[in-house]
């Protein structure tokens, strides 16, 4: 059997990137289901600092310090990467707390939902045409949160700032010139003074959970070192496909998070919720499903479905 073509492998060594990357992200659920016990404010801090130190490393080792010494040398600028910073953390607080309570289903839904906050986002802020099939698909996807809030008498208001942070994250982000790893360096970067400040405090009042324990130690260490590695593998995929490619896997992840929820912690699933998923799915096929039609239309426009760069 003859070897594939180079620029095949490459784009088959991107699709395993993706994969690997999506479902690193999806199965963060089993892992921050470790910190039982620990606040989500905790973990949150920890993962802002050790996130800090294992990209020095990670970045002098790729030497990629160049974007970043440019961009702290423009204050101005930084204005932005700080809103990026703040939205990113707590988004990542927010799953972090969904987790820890079990309401896995709510962070699933707020990921399936950060597409169409795009679009939406792009709709009223950066005054984007919207295809009528898109227009369709965010009215679905609001229609299903509307019957959620009727039928069962709450909001899904994990899902909603999930996706909205994540949302804005990624409006603000466009604006920024970075890379995905250099831009998480410099945004934990602003973040780390208050990580550190937070954790004295934490310390200092005798609620500090780290180094009770080794594994528990070791556990929040980690937390910094899975918030870069999926990264890496992203960028792997980023840079070998087709932006269409990664917008259609990126919705492994919240899939990945609905089985776990689902048959790892026995989360119930109510008909409403279970119906509330069905018209997300259907909003995001009509999305996606036009979304492709108008790229197969004109090749060389950006892909329609967005990327994640940064995971839950």
């Amino acid at each position: 059997m003859s070897a594939l073509p180079l620029t095949d492998r490459e784009a088959a060594r991107g699709v395993g990137f993706g994969l690997l990357a999506y479902v690193m992200w999806g199965c963060f659920p089993l892992f921050f289901a470790l910190f039982e016990g620990v606040p989500a404010f905790e973990v949150l801090i920890h993962r802002i600092i050790w996130s800090c130190l294992f990209l020095v490393g990670l970045v002098t080792l790729l030497k990629r310090w160049g974007p970043i010494r440019r961009a702290l040398a423009e204050p101005r600028r930084l204005g932005r990467v700080l809103g990026c910073a703040v939205l990113i953390a707590t988004n990542w607080g927010l799953y972090i707390y969904a987790v820890e309570t079990r309401q896995v289903f709510q962070a699933s839904l707020g990921y399936f939902l950060t597409p169409l906050v795009n679009v939406a986002l792009g709709l009223v802020v950066l005054r984007e045409a919207m295809a009528g099939l898109q227009r369709v698909a965010v009215l679905l996807a609001g229609t299903a949160i509307v019957i959620q809030l009727l039928l069962m008498g709450e909001l899904p208001w994990i899902s909603l700032s999930l996706a909205l942070t994540f949302g804005t994250y990624g409006l603000l982000r466009k604006q920024v010139p970075l890379d995905g790893l250099s831009g998480l360096f410099v945004e934990t970067l602003l973040l780390l003074p208050l990580g550190l400040m937070a954790l004295a405090w934490l310390s200092a009042a005798e609620l500090s959970h780290f180094m009770d324990a080794p594994r528990l130690t070791l556990l929040l260490i980690a937390s910094g070192v899975i918030t870069a590695l999926p990264l890496l593998a992203f960028a792997g995929a980023a840079r070998r496909l087709r932006l269409a490619t990664l917008g259609f896997l990126m919705y492994l992840n919240p899939t990945i998070q609905f089985f776990i929820a689902l048959l790892v912690f026995r989360e119930p699933l109510s008909l409403v919720q279970l119906g509330t998923f069905g018209l997300i799915w259907a909003s995001l096929a009509l999305y996606s499903w036009s979304a492709w039609n108008e790229r197969s239309r004109s090749p060389l426009a950006p892909a329609g479905a967005p990327q994640q760069s940064k995971g839950p």
